[in-house]
This record gives structure tokens, C-alpha cells and sequence, in this order.
């Protein structure tokens, strides 16, 4: 029988156990409903790598994703979030083979969460983590655009925590960044490892520095500073030993360094690049998120070479306004991006105001390279209160698609 460690650190003391605890050498420490009684006892499990079947395993961390989401829907302030415990009950659901893995990009962002959350405590991590990025490039293969539109949905939704949509958005726009590129397939692969873990070395923090009133602290800044190494040594834990992954997150935030693999230097540029034009876009109770057309700006703005290249490239795979986010029109319209265009400045969107600002019924699809629809300007997500179905949106890019 083989056995998967438990986060023996976020067991509760006094509450019962729902699995049965193993030693790695398959001796019964304790059954199913038994509490781990002091710290002591703590230390004992932990010193016989206390363990579970795979089963269990699997669905005790998938009732811990499902707690923190409830939580984080609900408004609980992230650092009590992140100090929830393994929960004392499973529920049977939880047991059924590869179900967090078969729906659409808000399942991946609950499953990725709670694997960040853990840090090196994640149970399990590499073979879920393969099974997320192969699921995530099954749905941007399938459909691009949705994928875009749901990640930069997801992006202003605050109650869903931030730390696991960055990543699967940074790993999104890499990939069709490097396909622009005509990035090696190597270094694509590594880009989507990387951009899902570079920063499991403060994920909890990057939540918590999301929803804070005020500027980072020293602290804070400290902890942004060092968290690409202590990313590393996670994933050495993880037994990722693969140079280019390695070197992508070690240097995501310093990517024209000398030091590292001389082949990744692009792959590093898009990385970082991605990862800082999602930031952007992301809006902060300290400011309001950047419109992606001043994030594309910023990006290409006083760069040269290597990075104008990359920022060009990506300015063109991902487009001026991005499916899933919000601009206004010539006719005084407001309108939701939904399908990128043949140019990166002409997407197909939706209409979801009038010109008088009143929730429009119809939706009707608008092409923006008419001059009546042009788009006039980007408009920031906190400033839209209008909401639309993924289902309605679907059946609108369905219309555009018969056109």
C-alpha cells in the first residue's frame, strides 16, 4: 500500500481525525474519529511521517479547498483563512475520482488555491498539480476566448481570493504570449509549471496584501522581495527538479539578470511580463485596477528589444481589452468584451448599459470596427455594476461566431 503524507501541522488538537493515520511503514497511528490530543502528540505523528491512503488523502484536501472557498465567499478576512485547520469531516462527495478536475476554470482556481494555501504542506501536490495544468490547457486549447473572459471575470471578484486566479491568468497569457513567439515547446511547458507556483512562497500573503487598506509594511515588502527562493525551496520539497522551471521562478521577478540558464531569457521576459501586467489589471483597495490598454502602455512603453518584442507580443495574443473586461462605445454604450478581434484594438463585445447608464435587456452583440461602436475608452471593472451569466455571454459569442 502506498502512502501520502499528511500536513501533520494543520491537524487540530482535539478534534477527531476523519481519516486513519498510517506510518509510512503502513503501522495504524490512529483510527478514523480519534483527535491528536496535545502538541506532543503532534510532534510523535509528525516524527513517524504520519500518512493516509491516496483516497483519503485526496478527499480531505478537497474538503479543505471547499472550506476556505466558503469562507473566502462569505468575506472572512484572509489571514483567518489561512490559519483554518484540516476539517474534522469528509463528506463522500469528496471521495469521487477527479471531480474538482471536470468542470471549467473557477474549479481549477478552488483546487490550485487550496495546493498554494498549503505551501510545502500540500498533500499530494505534484500528481494534482500535473492533472490542473492539463485540464487548464485543454480549456484554453478549446477556446481561448472563454478562457480569457473567465479568468479576467474571476480577477474582479474579490471573494474568490487573488493568488490562484494571477497564476492561472499568468499562465493563460504565457502560453498564447509563447505561441506568438514561437517559443521552444520545452520552454512552454515550463512557463506553464512556473506561472502556476512562482509565488506558493507567499500565496496567503498575496490574498491578505490584496484586501489591505494600506501600502505594504517593511515586512510585507521584505516578504515580496524574498518569496521567488522560498518559492524554490517549495518545490524542491515538491521534488521539482526541473532546471528551467526552476530558474523561471527563482528570477520571475528579476528577469534580465546574467545569472541562471541563458536559454530561458525569454521565457523569463514573459513570465515576469505577464505576471506584472496581470497585477495591474488587478484592482486594490489602495487603487483601482489599470485598464488593460494602459497595462498593454506600460508594457511596450520605453522598452526595447527582447522586451518590446515580448510586450508586443503579448499586447497581440491577449488584445487591448481582453475578453472579460469592460469598455465604453462611440454610441455612449457600455459594453463587455467578449471575443477578441482580427486587431488587438477591435474586440467583439456585448452591450450592458445604454448611453443613459440603464441595464439594457437585449445585449446585443457590437462590432467594434463600425465607427457608431467603436470603442471610445476602457472602462475599470469596480466602475460596472452590471453583471451577465457565463451561460448568456456563451450564447451571444455563439451569435457572433454565426455571423
Amino acid at each position: 500500500m502506498k502512502y501520502v503524507p499528511i500536513p501533520v501541522a494543520m491537524l487540530a488538537v482535539g478534534q477527531p481525525l476523519p481519516v486513519d493515520v498510517w506510518s509510512a511503514s503502513g503501522q495504524l497511528l490512529l483510527r478514523k474519529g480519534q483527535p491528536v490530543v496535545s502538541e506532543d502528540h503532534r510532534n510523535k505523528l509528525h516524527a513517524h511521517n504520519a500518512s493516509s491512503t491516496p483516497a483519503d488523502a485526496m478527499a480531505w484536501q478537497r474538503s479543505y479547498e471547499r472550506a476556505v472557498h466558503t469562507l473566502l465567499s462569505q468575506g472572512v478576512d484572509v489571514q483567518e483563512v489561512s490559519r483554518l485547520p484540516m476539517p474534522s469531516e469528509i463528506r463522500q462527495s469528496d471521495y469521487i475520482v477527479s471531480q474538482q478536475l471536470d468542470g471549467g476554470w473557477l474549479d481549477l482556481q478552488e483546487v490550485l488555491r487550496g495546493i498554494l494555501y498549503q505551501g510545502g504542506l500540500a498533500i499530494n501536490p505534484m500528481e494534482r498539480l500535473a492533472g490542473i495544468e492539463k485540464k487548464a490547457m485543454d480549456l484554453l486549447q478549446d477556446d481561448p476566448d472563454d478562457s480569457l473572459f473567465c479568468l479576467f471575470q474571476a480577477l474582479a471578484d474579490t471573494t474568490l481570493g487573488y493568488c490562484a486566479t494571477h497564476a492561472l491568468l499568468c499562465a493563460v497569457v504565457g502560453q498564447l504570449t509563447a505561441r506568438k513567439l514561437v517559443m521552444a515547446q520545452s520552454h512552454r511547458e515550463a512557463l506553464i509549471h512556473a506561472s502556476l507556483l512562482m509565488n506558493i512562497g507567499m500565496a496567503r500573503d498575496q490574498d491578505s496584501l490584496a484586501r489591505q487598506n494600506s501600502a505594504p509594511t517593511d515586512w510585507q515588502r521584505q516578504l515580496i522581495q524574498e518569496h521567488p527562493g522560498k518559492s524554490v525551496d517549495i518545490l524542491q520539497g515538491f521534488g521539482f527538479d526541473d532546471p528551467e522551471v526552476l530558474d523561471l521562478v527563482r528570477w520571475h521577478h528579476d528577469p534580465a539578470t546574467d545569472q541562471g540558464l541563458e536559454s530561458m531569457v525569454l521565457a523569463r521576459r514573459v513570465l515576469a511580463m505577464a505576471d506584472s501586467f496581470i497585477a495591474k489589471m488587478a484592482g486594490r483597495k489602495t487603487r483601482v485596477s489599470m485598464s488593460p490598454v494602459k497595462a498593454v502602455k506600460s508594457m511596450v512603453m520605453g522598452a526595447e528589444g527582447i522586451g518590446l518584442g515580448v510586450g508586443s507580443a503579448m499586447a497581440q495574443a491577449a488584445g487591448f481589452y481582453p475578453p472579460g473586461t469592460y469598455v465604453k462605445l462611440a454610441n455612449g454604450e457600455t459594453a463587455l468584451s467578449v471575443q477578441r478581434g482580427e486587431r488587438a484594438n477591435t474586440p467583439w463585445v456585448i452591450s450592458i448599459l445604454d448611453k443613459d447608464g440603464v441595464a439594457l435587456g437585449n445585449n446585443p452583440c457590437r462590432e467594434t470596427t463600425t465607427p457608431a461602436c467603436a470603442i471610445a475608452a476602457a472602462v475599470t471593472a469596480e466602475n460596472v455594476r452590471v453583471t451577465l451569466s457565463i451561460d448568456k455571454v456563451r450564447k451571444a459569442r455563439a451569435r457572433i461566431k454565426a455571423l
